[in-house]
């Protein structure tokens, strides 16, 4: 492991609220990334970083930071630059009450991302600042992914930490993934006559009652959100259709393959014995969780930076999907670390302490440093 000259550049507190303000100044639902890659793109190339676009469709790419143009590195550092949609188009921006700052998409995770930048300008300072760690910030997280499926296709990545809010707590584990949609038919009759219909919300919610039971009970731990309920049509009528749209989460250690016949095991069940019932289950988006071993040799180096920072080592899983999902498909062992509190995350009092996330880009920085290639 190498060791760090007294006189070797450290992260600049100053540039770096300077940045999160205007990073988180700027716009940038899923899908609207080009302002704010356009600024990434100049900042970092102002500190004399080798910043690449990896194009992943019309208007919309991936800045990436390797060394010598090469498409491998032994760490890479993943940030995505996109938010959820405003909660209020007129009051989005950046503001701050002494040392926390707040302002959509700080958390989730525009203050990572300035970590990571800042963390990178200082090793460009020096010579062999970027031997064998790179920088990708990608777009699409908060949606399909597109970002991070193109980056892990593209590029060999072995190792990632990808700098998601977890109170600077190491995740070496995470959480799987499935988004389920569910669907339910009746009978239309007029508003006045419901007794002439089927409504398929009703009938919708005589199955989520199911379902929910099945989750609060479940012996693996499985945390679930209905994101979702519509029915169709609109209007003064009985609706004769729904659809309802759940994200679950299940620990590393569950398996999916029975998660999934379960729950068509309950619709199933459902059907059968709910009169009226008309129901259909389809599993979209599925990703697995996983578990990375402390007794790995990069995860003992990372174990070395919060001991030189003073830093409590406490590894915990990280229970929200993330770009960490598709790097693990796509064969990277990825460590979640990031400043903020993923409670915060996508909801109106977003924020982060400006202390924690100078802290995140001096942990960065450290941890970089010790994998230089010898």
């Amino acid at each position: 492991m190498e060791t760090t000259p007294r006189s070797a550049p450290e992260v600049q507190p100053r540039r770096l609220r300077k940045l999160i303000r205007e990073l988180t100044d700027i716009y940038s639902p899923s899908g609207k990334e080009e302002e704010i890659l356009e600024y990434a793109e100049q900042h970092l190339k102002k500190h004399d970083l080798p910043v690449e676009r990896q194009e992943v469709g019309e208007n919309r790419f991936n800045l990436v930071v390797f060394p010598d143009k090469s498409n491998r590195v032994d760490l890479c550092f993943v940030g995505h630059l996109d938010t959820v949609v405003a909660f209020d188009l007129e009051d989005y921006g950046f503001h701050e009450e002494g040392d926390t700052l707040f302002g959509l998409g700080i958390t989730d995770m525009k203050a990572g991302c300035a970590a990571m930048m800042e963390a990178f300008c200082v090793l460009a300072e020096t010579k062999k600042g970027l031997s064998s760690v790179g920088l990708a910030l990608v777009v699409g997280e908060e949606q399909e992914g597109d970002g991070a499926k193109t980056l892990i296709r593209e590029l060999s990545i072995p190792w990632a930490v990808v700098g998601e809010p977890t109170n600077l707590v190491p995740c070496l584990g995470h959480y799987g993934y499935l988004e389920v949609l569910l669907r339910t038919r009746g009978k239309r009759a007029h508003s006045s006559m419901p007794e002439l219909g089927q409504n398929a919300i009703e009938t919708m919610l005589k199955l989520l009652l199911k379902l929910t039971e099945y989750a609060d009970n479940a012996p693996h731990g499985l945390v679930y959100n209905i994101r979702q309920l519509t029915g169709f049509p609109g209007g003064f009528v009985v609706p004769d259709s729904c659809e309802a749209w759940l994200d679950l989460h299940l620990p590393p250690d569950a398996r999916m393959d029975i998660l999934k016949a379960e729950l068509e095991q309950i619709v199933e069940g459902a059907i059968e014995n709910i009169p009226g019932m008309d129901a259909y289950i389809r599993f979209e988006n599925a990703h697995s969780g996983y578990l990375i071993s402390q007794k790995r040799p990069l995860v003992g180096r990372l174990r070395e930076a919060y001991r030189k920072m003073s830093i409590g080592w406490k590894p915990q899983v990280f229970r929200s999907h993330s770009d960490a999902n598709i790097l693990w498909a796509g064969g990277t062992d990825p460590i979640i670390l990031g400043p903020g509190q993923l409670e915060t995350a996508h909801t109106p009092e977003e924020s982060v302490e400006f202390s924690q996330v100078v802290q995140a880009a001096e942990l960065y920085l450290n941890f970089a440093r010790s994998v230089h290639r010898r």
